[in-house]
């Protein structure tokens, strides 16, 4: 189809599911930030004023992250995202730990030296998928960055006191009309949000109708009955305390919103030895960089592994036919400029610093690459290199 509507939701940082995903990668960070080569692979349950956290790590320098240390973590994140509920309380929820050492079986095919194949190798199998798009400067499908950016904004004025009938939870989704495949306006925004209990919904509407109306193009307002706030009526009771939340549930909302395909696993609460995480930063990196370099409008990219295979099994490329070169020229540069093995996504990304909790919300894509590192993937410096290697 040319014409037709779209859709993408976002969940805000106090979604259960994104607290979840939160703890789990300041857990990540934590190993991360004693040492670059830990391996972490940690998932977090969060329900009325419990986190139960599980999974298997392992430090390769002596060093070592204690339980306490864990649920301190996960204290603080709770915190610093602002829960002081009865039903969820950073200081009066309980924690509960289960975390243990990686198995042997999975360290010898992910260390060089040991295992089958002596390179380091995947942590995995799998498929992962990258997406760029020009639809937006910041190459994200719009429907899901507008999304993204209005529970954003809304958490900035919760956090900074203007708003102060606004709890942590929410959600947003946003319809846009595209016609001859452009994206021209937009058809419909739901946003549902948690408030204080002597909030109004017109009180709520007035809130956050300027958020959305600021972050929408100009023109792009939806009609006044396409426009929903809460639309069940009071959303007092939420959270965790509302809703179990799971690490890595949220998987469309941390990629592409459901505009391009996503690989079999989650991010969060992983090190870079996952490819389910690094090999997906490394495919947006690189299908990011074919659309700057001008070699198509748009671009996804897929590439495979074998668990403790250091480099891929295949690499496929696909511009939906705005394609400036053939595909398969492109996916023989790519695999010429970078090195696709665990170890080269790492080093040539820096993905082995404590950089991950910031990717737990709004999204792991569209981002602004940060000071320490963070969002490296975002970078397109690759794209005048591939530009002149493919050769239009």
């Amino acid at each position: 189809m040319t014409s037709y509507d779209f859709t993408s939701e976002s969940v805000s940082e106090g979604h259960p599911d994104k607290v979840a995903d939160q703890i789990s990668d300041a857990i990540v960070d934590l190993f991360l930030a004693r040492d670059p080569r830990a391996k972490v692979a940690v998932e977090t349950l969060t329900t009325t004023n419990r986190v139960v956290l599980a999974g298997e790590v392992r430090t390769t320098n002596g060093t070592d992250v204690s339980h306490e240390e864990m649920n301190q973590a996960a204290r603080d994140v709770v915190k610093r995202i602002g829960y002081e509920q009865e039903g969820f309380h950073w200081q009066t929820m309980a924690v509960e730990n289960h975390v243990h050492g990686q198995s042997v079986e999975i360290a010898q095919g992910v260390e060089e030296g040991q295992g089958t194949y002596t390179e380091e190798g995947a942590g995995d199998q799998g498929i992962m998928f990258g997406y760029a798009t020009d639809e937006t400067p910041e190459m994200m499908p719009p429907p899901l960055l507008y999304s993204h950016q209005i529970l954003k904004k809304l958490a900035d004025l919760r956090h900074s006191g203007a708003e102060p009938m606004l709890e942590p939870d929410a959600k947003s989704q946003v319809t846009l009309r595209y016609e001859n495949g452009v994206p021209v306006g937009v058809n419909a925004v739901v946003v549902s949000h948690q408030h204080k209990a002597n909030a109004s919904l017109d009180g709520l509407r007035e809130i956050i109708r300027p958020v959305v109306a600021d972050v929408l193009p100009n023109g792009w307002f939806p009609p006044e009955d396409k426009f929903y706030v809460n639309p069940t009526g009071r959303f007092v009771i939420g959270g965790p305390d509302g809703d179990a939340g799971l690490t890595g549930r949220k998987i469309i909302v941390d990629t592409y919103g459901g505009a391009a395909p996503h690989g079999g696993g989650a991010f969060s609460g992983k090190d870079p030895s996952k490819v389910d995480r690094s090999a997906a930063y490394a495919t947006r990196y690189l299908a990011k960089n074919v659309v700057a370099a001008g070699l198509a409008k748009k671009c996804v990219i897929q590439v495979s592994y074998a668990i403790g295979v250091a480099q891929p099994l295949s690499i496929f490329v696909d511009t939906f036919g705005t394609g400036r070169a053939p595909e398969d020229r492109i996916a023989a540069a790519l695999r010429e400029l970078f090195d696709l093995s665990p170890r080269g996504i790492r080093t040539h990304l820096g993905l082995g610093a404590p950089i991950y909790f910031p990717s737990a919300a709004y999204g792991h894509f569209g981002r602004e690459p940060g000071p320490n590192g963070e969002f490296s993937w975002e970078k397109t410096d690759l794209a005048e290199e591939l530009k002149s290697l493919v050769k239009v």
